[in-house]
């Protein structure tokens, strides 16, 4: 009995790491170790795919299930890893992430066909979900409320850190050791997490406990999300019939109608229904959706645009300006503006920079340097806009619900890196040959949706909800 208690709570930080006044960003720190790794994985495997076309003698239809595999059961779980985490424990589902993400991780490296590996993928997303649902709300939770945005700021310039490394080193490890070694490289780093996690992350103080967990709104979700997102699979390129698409977008809708009806009629619904009434949140996650759908979409479209023309570690390194431009802008973005400026603001200027960027590219496709020097404004612009965008998402609801909202933060970014990929093959698809023009011209459009909505978000009344309302702080720099 004493073993299955000691598995299933949080335990305490030593008195010495507790008394700290260091300790909320030893707790930052942590986080910003699952930071790197989702991004580094995410963006790793993108330099992958040609290789594993040789190695495995499969078309990129079928090794881009190695990528849309992963972010299915990601997106999947995310949320109800989230809404579990608020129950039983951040603290506690955050460091089994890190456990089961370094074992898939282990596992994929050791996989010796493309249906194995892309199995393997399925336990590391499962890890991935774990980690990603609560890694926004630790921060948000650890450190105080006037510091928040320059903690999400830091998680995010840790996320870029994995993403600009992610290019480079894959293109390194592809052409020396073997695709397989990007995998291993999560092995050490997931270890050494999962030690700190245990001495440096605070137990979970405010907990949403219910009696009954969702299982059918969770069931539901996850059918609506992985139909869609096969759905456009089938569009982009996958060897299926085409009326298989069709069927799978009517599953998706009718899926997505239960979902919301069992949200309103369940007695602990999967989702707060306060968070569900909120315009505020909705608007906040439709612009992540759009800012990770322009942040992945040129990771997927300049390797194939490029193909031919240098090695792969030539591309990663052109590849590794957006999230480079990205880092720098999350970073200096606290320093650079004024207290005052508001989340909306901030977020309007860099997805509108972003969309400025991307038009540019339109007319600079052919040239390598052009587009190295327009990913890293189109970084900077993102750096500016995704954490003041998670600010405001953050402070939609309450602190007990605070892995719920971080479990849809991530939830909005898986959707919108598989649309980003899936919109890049489609595109490429339906080209028929190497041409950026059109697809670089979506991407824009995205941005500049992004920024409109970033500036139709309402500031946040007094007294309304927040993930800081149990401390009764608030300012008007993250409305």
């Amino acid at each position: 009995m004493f073993c299955y208690r000691s598995i299933l709570t949080e335990a305490p930080r030593p008195e010495s790491i507790r008394g700290n006044p260091r300790a909320p960003w030893l707790a930052v720190g942590v986080v910003c170790f699952g930071a790197f790794m989702g991004q580094l994985d995410a963006s790793i495997v993108t330099l992958t795919f040609r290789p594993m076309e040789r190695g495995f003698g499969a078309p990129l239809a079928a090794v881009q299930w190695v990528s849309l595999a992963y972010l299915l059961v990601l997106v999947a779980l995310v949320t109800p890893a989230g809404r579990l985490a608020d129950g039983v424990g951040r603290k506690l589902i955050y460091i089994y992430g890190f456990v089961v993400f370094t074992l898939g991780s282990a596992a994929c490296g050791l996989a010796p066909t493309l249906t194995v590996l892309i199995l393997c993928r399925l336990l590391q997303a499962t890890g991935a979900a774990m980690l990603q649902a609560n890694s926004v709300a630790l921060v948000t939770t650890s450190v105080p409320r006037n510091q928040m945005r320059l903690a999400l700021s830091i998680q995010a310039a840790a996320q870029s850190v994995g993403l600009g490394l992610g290019p480079t080193l894959g293109g390194l490890l592809t052409q020396t050791v073997g695709w397989r070694a990007v995998y291993w490289v999560n092995v050490p780093v997931g270890i050494i997490a999962v030690v700190a996690g245990r001495y440096l992350l605070p137990r979970t103080r405010q907990l949403s406990r219910t009696a009954t967990f969702d299982w059918l709104g969770a069931a539901l979700l996850a059918a609506a999300t992985t139909a869609l997102l096969v759905a456009l699979s089938v569009i982009s390129g996958l060897p299926a019939p085409g009326w298989l698409a069709v069927v799978l977008i009517v599953i998706a809708a009718a899926a997505a109608v239960a979902f919301a009806a069992r949200q309103r009629s369940a007695k602990v619904p999967l989702i707060p229904r306060e968070l569900l009434r909120s315009a505020r949140l909705v608007l906040a996650l439709a612009g992540a959706f759009l800012g990770y759908l322009v942040l992945f979409g040129p990771l997927v479209l300049v390797p194939q645009l490029l193909d031919g023309h240098g090695n792969e570690v030539r591309t990663g390194l052109i590849l590794s300006a957006l999230p480079v431009g990205f880092g720098v802008a999350a970073l200096t973005a606290e320093s650079l503006f004024p207290a005052a400026v508001s989340n909306r603001v901030r977020g309007c200027i860099g997805a509108a920079v972003s969309a400025a960027a991307l038009v540019m590219l339109i007319f600079m496709a052919g040239s390598t340097a052009g587009i190295a020097v327009l990913l890293g404004l189109t970084g900077l612009g993102l750096g500016m806009f995704v954490p003041a965008n998670n600010a405001v998402i953050m402070r939609s609801g309450a602190a007990s619900s605070a892995a719920v909202l971080g479990g849809l933060v991530n939830m909005a970014r898986g959707i919108g890196t598989t649309f980003g990929i899936a919109v890049v093959t489609l595109a490429l698809h339906l080209a028929g040959a190497k041409d950026g023009h059109v697809t670089f011209a979506i991407l824009a459009v995205a941005a500049a949706c992004a920024a409109v909505m970033a500036m139709t978000i309402r500031p946040l009344a007094a007294g309304g909800p927040s993930a800081a309302a149990a401390t009764g702080e608030h300012s008007s720099a993250f409305s």
